[in-house]
């Protein structure tokens, strides 16, 4: 350890040990888990049907949100206890601090030994069907029956925390390396530079594989033109975010030689340009396609006051302000991570307890997320989803324009006759009109 390193741990690094507060937020995600559940059966949604889950409980079991807090309680006690110690036994003194530093990096043994425990006094079934389910989603797969919805479910949390997973292996790194302690000011280059980019692409490569299977199945399912190109446009979101990996973990180590002599400026305004698009186009996602509101549609407004403005029917969760707040929310925390350019905020980029708190507030972002998610995939009283889905074409292609192909019907007609009378555009006309994007074309609809 060289003696500069004790002046770059502060206050917080030496409160909150590097190992512990990694996996305080992986605790933090089990308790979310377990709110997300409870308050969504109080909503009446049966998320346990949803997400393939087998509630087979006898008699006197516990709920699913209930053995879930339990387990969440496990994991919590341990963390708690190995914190205490360790503020006991360095007394927040530096050369302690570093020289213990076996004390919190045991601590993940204890809360794997709690994941894999046999016995069912820590929700073993439960923890089993997490188990399958994570093991199937960790290589990009799938389920093909009611435990698709699931599977998703836990691929998309899994991209909030893709920077947790790779914090988890530098805590590894930086305890076997011998000149380095785990409690130390985390090295994230720790190993080789690659690494942890590659730890943080994972979850959206995984998303991305369950994209395509998607489209493929889709695919196979309907010989319609466009069948699944949905699944594509979602894959679109998923691969926007690799740019951003990238150029990010490229500039933490600037060499203008790996960018043919860019300069590290021309280089930061590409990765904020890259973060815009993956930001918008995963912000819009989330309104649109993910939650089923109107936000972005021409139906934004209904004329019968059915609906708040932007939203849609069957609102379960709360009153419309409710989520029109959520959305404002989404879509700043979507933007985090241009907060270091607002004066007075770049410390949230540079200090390690901003790292933290951005980490943090990613989690709760998708803790928020999952309760619309999970409403959206419930289908409304009249058996059907709810309505608010548009399809692709209409709230996103369609002001980039189509090419008539069949000049024997007029425009104004076919387009008066879709806006005036709401039928399905692509099933009726998709033969006579092309998608023009950026100069590729492909069928008009894209609708699953």
């Amino acid at each position: 350890m060289g003696p500069d390193q004790h002046a770059q741990l502060d206050g917080f690094g030496l409160t909150l040990p590097f190992p512990i507060r990694v996996a305080a937020l992986l605790a933090l995600g089990w308790w979310g888990w377990g709110l997300n559940v409870q308050y969504l059966q109080k909503a009446h949604i049966n998320i346990a049907k949803l997400i393939g889950y087998p509630d087979t409980r006898a008699p006197g079991q516990l709920s699913i949100h209930s053995a879930t807090y339990r387990l969440s309680t496990y994991f919590t006690i341990p963390i708690v206890i190995w914190l205490i110690v360790f503020w006991v036994a360095t007394r927040r003194i530096y050369d302690l601090v570093e020289r213990l530093d076996w004390i919190p990096q045991s601590l993940w043994v204890v809360l794997l030994i709690i994941l894999i425990w046999p016995l069912n006094r820590a929700s073993r079934h439960g923890r089993i069907q997490f188990l399958l389910s994570f093991k199937r989603v960790l290589i990009g797969g799938l389920a093909s029956d009611e435990r698709k919805f699931g599977d998703i479910l836990l691929a998309d949390a899994m991209t909030s925390y893709a920077r947790v997973f790779g914090d988890v292996y530098v805590t590894f790194c930086m305890f076997f390396t011998g000149d380095i302690s785990a409690t130390s000011k985390p090295i994230r280059s720790c190993g080789k530079p690659i690494v942890v980019p590659i730890i943080i692409a994972v979850p959206y490569a995984i998303r991305l594989r369950q994209c395509l299977t998607e489209y493929i199945r889709a695919q196979r399912a309907s010989s319609q033109p466009g069948a699944g190109n949905q699944h594509l446009a979602n894959a679109l979101k998923y691969v926007s975010a690799f740019p951003v990996i990238y150029l990010a973990a490229k500039l933490r180590n600037y060499n203008p030689l790996d960018f043919n002599g860019y300069s590290e400026m021309s280089m930061m305004r590409i990765l904020f340009l890259c973060s815009a698009v993956n930001s918008a186009y995963s912000f819009w996602w989330d309104v649109v396609k993910d939650w089923d509101l109107t936000l972005f549609s021409d139906a934004r407004i209904d004329p019968s006051g059915r609906y708040a403005y932007g939203l849609r029917e069957n609102l379960l969760l709360g009153p419309p302000r409710l989520y029109h707040y959520v959305i404002i929310a989404d879509l700043v925390l979507r933007f985090s991570w241009a907060w270091r350019i607002l004066p007075g905020l770049s410390w949230l980029s540079e200090k390690e307890s901003g790292l933290y708190i951005l980490m943090f507030l990613e989690v709760a972002r998708r803790w928020m997320w999952v309760f619309l998610r999970v409403e959206a995939e419930h289908p409304s009283p009249n058996g059907t989803n709810p309505t608010a889905n548009q399809s692709i074409e209409r709230t996103l292609f369609f002001p980039i324009g189509v090419l008539f192909l069949n000049p024997g019907t007029p425009h104004h007609y076919i387009w008066n006759e879709y806006e005036t009378q709401n039928i399905n555009f692509s099933a009726h006309y998709e033969h006579r009109f092309a998608l023009i994007l950026f100069g590729y074309h492909t069928p008009l609809s894209i609708a699953a």
